[in-house]
């Protein structure tokens, strides 16, 4: 799939455009070399080949992405369903965060309701020997409207000290930013 390029006229192929200028559409989009000043002839169905984009390519499906941080988020459709939910053990979810963040949703078996689920998942925490560098040593605020004794905050990063409502947020937050998968052992 291609198009001419408005610039230049050439026929060049949708990798030779950015997502910007392909959405300008046929007859307006402009090609990464005219776009760039790059040296070419105009009209000629020539150009001098750009440098070559590092591509990163999945080992699993051998799809290809622009960056490190495009493969990696790609790679979580590839992780096992084989996390277990640390209330109720259903075993379903791709990660720990996924696994927690069913129990602070409300919907585990094991809990009713979501405040529940919320102080459920914080004693659940405070089990947890790993997790204890995790959990801030005073609370802040409670939780307005409930009295489940739960702080706010309860839950922060030790790499960059942002601090959580809600232990899957800090479990995403600590996959994501820091390639910490295994948080809670899992």
């Amino acid at each position: 799939m291609g198009r001419y390029c408005s610039d230049c006229g050439d026929w060049c192929s949708n990798r030779s455009f950015s997502r910007n200028q392909w959405m300008k559409g046929d007859g307006y989009s402009r090609c990464k070399d005219c776009v760039d000043g790059g040296s070419h002839f105009t009209g000629l169905a020539y150009h001098v080949p750009s440098p070559p984009v590092p591509r990163f390519q999945c080992g699993e499906c051998y799809r290809e992405f622009n960056n490190q941080n495009e493969l990696n988020m790609h790679m979580q459709v590839h992780r096992p369903r084989d996390v277990a939910c640390p209330i109720c053990g259903e075993r379903r979810f791709k990660t720990g965060a996924n696994a927690v963040q069913h129990v602070e949703s409300g919907y585990c078996s094991g809990c009713s309701g979501a405040d529940n689920a919320r102080r459920q998942i914080y004693e659940f925490a405070q089990r947890q020997g790993g997790m204890q560098r995790y959990l801030t040593g005073t609370p802040q605020l409670t939780y307005v409207g409930s009295s489940n004794g739960v702080p706010d905050m309860p839950y922060q990063c030790r790499e960059c000290n942002k601090s959580f409502r809600n232990l899957s947020q800090l479990m995403q937050h600590q996959d994501q930013k820091h390639n910490n998968l295994r948080l809670l052992g899992y």
